[in-house]
């Protein structure tokens, strides 16, 4: 039996995926489609991204100017976010092979469990049960409703610089003893995931993003992806011993180095 605070062994499995939410498993971000449509727009948010990425801000404090210029009512963004938002075509694919090989998803998000769980309620078609979802909540600003103008705010998950340290949630199990713990994988796009980048034994990156330059710069191995169509033939070649993380994870960082040469 799994102890309490590692639920994600419960069923014993071999390999446990982690996974962003905003532009991996959906094609736009959630939180840009906001910022840029109903907050202060795509150049003042991609200039705050580039602050993050060269560490000149924090993405807690980057994130939170982005999301607190939305004034919009909560229950409205949920609303235009249900109409605008399409999935990855291949996610249910892979979702339908994960709940049938026991493979957990675990959503780590630095968007707001409220939209996460209504987008997937709504793109997939049905409450999704085998999905975990761990991110940042919704709270009211100033002692406003938040389905009023101006009062809704984000509510961070922890007191890291992150909001959001993903890496929280995957480190028990990177710690196991190496015979005891599952493959763990994990899916990211952007500089939200640079926390959980390193935790796990391969990262797929989705290419020409934020986090493959991360991931570069850094010289640590991951493989590009474009969409969930990879991600899910790699991960059935890892389930079945066909392939190696490691290898995956080295030959995805020299096939982009030869992309870029």
């Amino acid at each position: 039996m799994a102890p309490a605070d590692l639920p994600y062994l419960k069923t014993n499995p071999s390999v446990i995926f982690f996974t962003d939410f905003d532009g991996t498993i959906t094609l736009e971000d959630s939180n840009d489609y906001l910022t840029d449509n109903l907050g202060f727009g795509q150049t003042k948010r991609r200039k705050l991204n580039i602050n993050v990425l060269e560490k000149k801000t924090s993405f807690r404090d980057a994130f939170w100017q982005m999301l607190g210029s939305v004034k919009t009512p909560f229950s409205e963004c949920v609303e235009t976010l249900c109409k605008v938002m399409k999935l990855d075509p291949h996610f249910v694919e892979f979702y339908e092979w994960a709940k049938a090989n026991n493979v957990p998803i675990v959503v780590l998000s630095s968007g707001m469990i409220p939209i996460i769980r209504a987008l997937l309620e709504k793109l997939l078609g049905h409450k999704p049960d085998h999905i975990v979802i761990i991110a940042n909540d919704v709270e009211s600003r100033d002692g406003k409703h938040i389905n009023t103008p101006g009062g809704w705010q984000i509510k961070y998950h922890d007191d890291s610089h992150f909001g959001h340290d993903k890496s929280l949630e995957i480190k028990p199990y990177a710690q196991l003893p190496h015979d005891e713990r599952p493959t763990l994988l994990y899916a990211g796009d952007g500089v939200s995931d640079l926390s959980a980048a390193a935790e796990t034994d391969l990262l797929f990156a989705k290419k020409g993003n934020d986090l493959v330059t991360f991931c570069e710069r850094e010289g640590m191995p991951f493989t590009t992806f474009e969409d969930w169509s990879s991600i899910l033939a790699t991960s059935k070649d890892i389930l079945s011993g066909k392939v190696s993380v490691k290898k995956v994870a080295q030959e995805g960082l020299e096939k982009e180095q030869k992309d870029e040469a």
